[in-house]
C-alpha cells in the first residue's frame, strides 16, 4: 500500500472504508477499556472518522495522524471548526478544539510525538496494512506508545483468499503474535455478513469483527 493509493481514493471519493456512523464496538466497549479521563487518545490512520468526534465528546484530546490533506481538511470543515495549521518533522499539523491531526505519515511518529497518548483506538488501521506493514507498523507507531498505553483494536475476519484487500483480514492468532509486547484481551466477535453487502457481493462466505482490548507492557 503505497501512500499515493490512499491519496487516489480520497481524491475519487472511494471511502466505503469511511463509516457514516460512530463504530458500534466502540459505543460497546471503550468505558471497559477504563482509559485515562480526559487524557489523549491517539487515532492512527483516522481519516475523517466520527469515532474522533465521540471520543472528544467524552472528555478526551485526540491525536490523528492521516496522510491525506484531503480526509483531513474534511474533518475539520464537517465540524465546523478551522484548525490553526502549523508544520513540524511528523508532517502539518491541524489543530482545532480538543482535536490535533497531523497530515504525515503514522511510521514516521517516534515516542516524544507519542509521549503523552494514553489510549490508541484502531478501528481501520491494521486491517487497511497488508502483512508486512502491519508488523512494520507494530515496530514504529505502536512501539513508540508509552508504557501503560491502553486501546481498544477493532479487526476484520474473513477467508482472505475469497477477497483482496484493503481491508484485510487479521485473525486472533496474528493479533496475539503481533501484540507480543503487549497484553490483548479479546472483547467481542460478532457474525456481521448479514450488515455487509458489499463483502457479499465480492463472494465472501463468511465475516466477522472483532474488538480487543490491549496494554502496554
Amino acid at each position: 500500500m503505497e501512500a499515493e493509493f490512499w491519496q487516489r481514493r480520497w481524491h475519487d471519493n472511494q471511502i466505503g472504508f469511511h463509516q457514516a456512523r460512530v463504530s458500534p464496538l466502540l459505543e460497546r466497549h471503550w468505558d471497559a477499556l477504563s482509559p485515562p479521563a480526559g487524557g489523549r487518545v491517539f487515532v492512527p490512520l483516522c481519516g475523517k472518522s466520527l469515532d474522533m468526534a465521540w471520543l472528544a465528546a467524552r472528555g478526551h484530546r485526540i491525536l490523528g495522524v492521516e496522510l491525506s490533506e484531503l480526509a483531513v481538511r474534511q474533518f475539520f470543515d464537517e465540524q465546523g471548526l478551522a484548525p490553526d495549521v502549523r508544520d513540524s518533522r511528523y508532517g502539518t499539523h491541524y489543530s482545532a478544539g480538543p482535536y490535533e491531526l497531523i497530515c504525515g505519515d503514522a511510521f514516521a511518529l517516534d515516542a516524544q510525538a507519542l509521549a503523552d497518548c494514553g489510549a490508541v483506538h484502531d478501528r481501520a488501521a491494521l486491517i487497511a496494512l497488508p502483512a508486512e506493514l502491519r508488523r512494520r507498523y507494530l515496530a514504529t507507531a505502536y512501539a513508540a506508545l508509552p508504557p501503560g498505553c491502553r486501546g481498544l483494536l477493532i479487526t476484520l475476519e474473513y477467508p482472505q483468499a475469497e477477497m483482496d484487500g484493503p481491508p484485510f483480514s487479521v485473525g486472533e492468532a496474528e493479533v496475539r503474535t503481533l501484540f507480543a509486547g503487549w497484553s490483548a484481551t479479546l472483547a467481542e466477535r460478532r457474525d456481521i455478513l448479514a450488515q455487509e453487502p458489499r463483502f457479499a457481493a465480492d463472494g465472501v462466505s463468511a465475516l466477522h469483527t472483532a474488538a480487543y482490548f490491549l496494554q502496554n507492557g
